[in-house]
């Protein structure tokens, strides 16, 4: 009497959903990537060995045109300090990360710095600002 077994190995392997399963990881990077977008006004920083960090409430940008922007959104310097306060009213010690260009004149970087001192004097708030800088090579 011949004795058969029911279950056979098969040494095939299904490709399916591990090709999916790659697909989907592609996809994930691939949205996640374009997310990701620290400067959003590319601008040549100067140069510092300091590495202090803080936690950012606020950026203010000045490129290389002497155009100055709130985040993303461009502002006149004349506006400058009511467009802050708006931004950081209910924060008493918001910290203000300045990215200027290297080519920037010094008024314009006063300018902010100024702005964020008559903040503080006017509404006895103890708002910081950080010059940001790039790594020297």
């Amino acid at each position: 009497m011949a004795i058969e077994t029911r279950n056979k190995i098969d040494a095939h392997f299904n490709m399916a959903s591990m090709s999916d399963l790659v697909f989907l990881l592609l996809i994930f990077f691939m949205l996640t990537s374009t997310l990701v977008s620290p400067n959003a006004i590319k601008l040549l920083l100067p140069g510092s060995n300091s590495k202090t960090m803080a936690k950012q409430s606020l950026t203010v940008y000045i490129n290389k045109s002497r155009n100055f922007f709130l985040e993303d959104k461009p502002v006149k310097p004349s506006q400058l300090e009511q467009q802050i306060y708006s931004r950081i009213r209910a924060n008493t010690q918001a910290t203000i990360v300045l990215r200027a260009d290297r080519s920037v004149p010094i008024q314009d970087i006063v300018t902010v710095i100024d702005a964020i001192n008559q903040i503080n004097a006017e509404y006895k708030t103890k708002h910081k600002i950080i010059l940001a800088t790039s790594p020297k090579r």
